[in-house]
């Protein structure tokens, strides 16, 4: 069962626990490590992350002009010098330091001083920001941290003295590129990540949750189980689904019909470009321009392909005269959309250009609205019960009262009238959920569903948003009850969020084992030889026609041979076929678990199958 994870009732923040320390700690570690072998090192930020730290470098250029780059031998050349320095005993000592010592100390580290500059330049609303990236109405104290010979710009915390850490409880892990403040017009760093934990046990079962990630990794298990592939003259980010991709594109989207036609959805389409004037009426335009594909102009005219599917469902509300009667109204889409997410933040089918959207707007009046946010949660529960996703934590997306004109529409009082809204929605119905500031869509409030995979991995899935600016925008209105034009609420939804996400999510979390409904080949029937092929092939036509996706291998293998190619393709049901099977009219069933149940009358397989793939269970 879908079991909701209360934040809220964490005894202590991440930022004040010892492993927090620790990690921090050992980026600065790392930082001098690196500075002892590269002695004209250029550093940028080290942060603490979840399960470990990384630190940004700029190792300058070869003798032949070239960037300079680690390699693995580095690596362990950088871990056996942090083993040193942590076996000096070293005290980690805070220093203030004024404006004018920080711009000395780092006279050489153009990184730090454009940090120090950004801390004591106030941003359009006056605000500064403190070495923590929290906003404050002062310059900031700057402070610094040294152990040793090495000393950062910091604001810490740290441990006490380098003798806490255990020199056997962290590990460098890899390197990445990664531009500087996440620009990719910045010049290009050289990011090394580790782990770092209390003791060594930790480490070494932190080690092997993430192997076992590594053999779960989507990009790796999709390319092997043939489901989708990525091509560098179709372009980066816009993924080609194979054809075992299609079929589990093609069972989603028929479970999210099937959910959204008896929750009272009307299904729509829209096209994949419009013209320029709808996304500057929708407002979206200066909010998302820099994650849009650039304007195509013709006749005079500027159009964008879609970036997203509301404008459009806007119209089509819009289209006619409402009454309070129809109300609500839900239009439903697995619309494609394309939004250029910079070539940095691509990753697999978790960030992509090209994306099918999972999308819906509910248009209902603020009597309605309670029943109809919470009917969209409900629905969520329900998809989770189905693919079996235990934890999951909801997040409720605020707006900031210094944002409002910039990031967000200019309307204190319907801001607070939403956000109130939604609070007591979730609280009226018992659902746990974190709020979080800042985060809001720019139109409104939102729930954010973030889930976690078998092994723990956590995603962004699912969004709930409310709308109070786009309607009005739209000039679209319904008769109430007491015939006069009154403006709709609009309930942005999207539960199974992107299909390219959404599989790239279940790919990890099954780790390629799908459950029997989703599976794109759900039974292979194989032979023992050559005598039983016509016998096989009518078992094969008879599976077909029952609704089983079902394939004969007539390959030239021999038949164990078939089954462990099965397995490896995760295959639910291996039927093998014998001299005996074929005159009872049986199957001899194999699990891909490599349980083998033994031999029963074909119609009992499929019966069994059939209630199986309809009932959705994980066999």
């Amino acid at each position: 069962m879908a079991e909701a994870v209360d934040l809220q009732e964490q005894e202590v923040p991440y930022q004040e626990t010892r492993l927090y320390r620790i990690r921090h700690s050992l980026a600065h570690i790392m930082a001098q490590a690196v500075r002892d072998i590269y002695p004209k090192v250029k550093f940028a930020i080290g942060p603490p992350v979840e399960n470990g730290f990384y630190y940004d470098f700029d190792l300058g250029v070869d003798d032949d002009g070239n960037p300079m780059r680690f390699s693995d031998d580095d690596l362990e050349q950088i871990e056996k010098r942090m083993q040193e320095i942590i076996k000096g005993k070293f005290d980690f000592e805070l220093r203030e330091v004024t404006p004018d010592e920080a711009r000395e100390l780092f006279k050489d580290q153009p990184y730090k001083l454009e940090l120090i500059e950004r801390f004591l330049t106030p941003d359009e609303f006056g605000m500064y920001l403190d070495p923590n990236g929290n906003e404050i109405d002062h310059p900031p104290q700057l402070t610094t941290y040294r152990q040793d010979s090495f000393e950062d710009l910091c604001r810490g915390p740290h441990v006490a003295n380098t003798k806490e850490i255990k020199t056997n409880a962290f590990k460098l892990l890899s390197v990445a590129g990664a531009y500087w403040r996440g620009d990719e017009n910045n010049p290009q760093l050289q990011r090394i990540y580790g782990t770092g934990w209390e003791d060594k046990k930790q480490l070494k079962d932190y080690l092997t949750q993430l192997e076992e990630a590594r053999k779960r990794d989507h990009r790796k298990l999709g390319k092997e189980l043939d489901i989708f592939t990525f091509d560098e003259e179709v372009g980066p980010g816009l993924p080609l689904w194979l054809p075992n991709g299609a079929i589990m594109i093609e069972e989603l989207e028929g479970l999210a019909k099937e959910m959204e036609e008896n929750a009272g959805y009307h299904r729509v389409r829209t096209p994949h470009l419009s013209k320029e004037d709808l996304f500057l009426r929708s407002g979206h335009l200066p909010y998302y321009e820099e994650s849009m594909y650039p304007p195509m102009e013709l006749e005079g005219v500027r159009y964008f392909v879609k970036p997203m599917n509301c404008p459009m469902h806007h119209k089509i509300f819009g289209s006619r005269p409402r009454s309070y009667r129809e109300l609500p109204i839900r239009l439903a889409e697995y619309g494609t959309c394309y939004r250029y997410e910079k070539s940095g933040e691509l990753f697999g089918l978790m960030r992509v250009r090209s994306l099918q959207m999972n999308d819906a707007h509910i248009y209902c009046s603020i009597e309605q609205f309670e029943q109809e946010f919470i009917n969209v949660v409900n629905m969520y529960l329900a998809y989770f019960r189905i693919l079996d996703i235990e934890k999951y934590v909801m997040r409720l997306s605020t707006h900031h009262p210094r944002g409002l004109g910039k990031k967000y529409i200019n309307n204190p009082e319907l801001w607070q009238q939403t956000e109130d809204l939604v609070r007591n929605v979730m609280r009226d119905n018992d659902v746990h959920f974190v709020e979080v500031a800042d985060e809001a869509a720019f139109y409104g409030p939102k729930i954010d569903v973030q889930v976690y995979s078998a092994i723990g991995r956590e995603f962004t899935l699912a969004t709930n948003q409310v709308d109070f600016a786009q309607p009005g925008r739209f000039d679209l209105t319904f008769v109430n009850s007491e015939g006069e034009e009154e403006t709709p609420l609009c309930i942005h939804r999207a539960p199974l969020s992107t299909h390219e996400r959404l599989i790239g999510f279940l790919i990890e979390h099954y780790a390629g084992k799908f459950p029997v409904w989703l599976s794109p080949v759900q039974a292979v029937v194989i032979p023992i030889t050559d005598e039983h092929y016509d016998y096989c092939r009518q078992i094969t036509a008879d599976l077909r026609a029952a609704g089983i996706r079902a394939e004969f291998d007539d390959s030239s293998d021999r038949m164990n041979k078939k089954i462990r190619n099965a397995q490896k393709r995760y295959i639910p049901y291996m039927l093998v076929v014998g001299d005996r099977e074929m005159e009872e009219g049986a199957v001899a069933l194999r699990m891909r678990s490599g349980d083998d149940k033994g031999a029963l009358p074909l119609a009992e397989f499929i019966a069994m199958a059939q209630e199986v793939i309809r009932e959705k269970r994980y066999e």
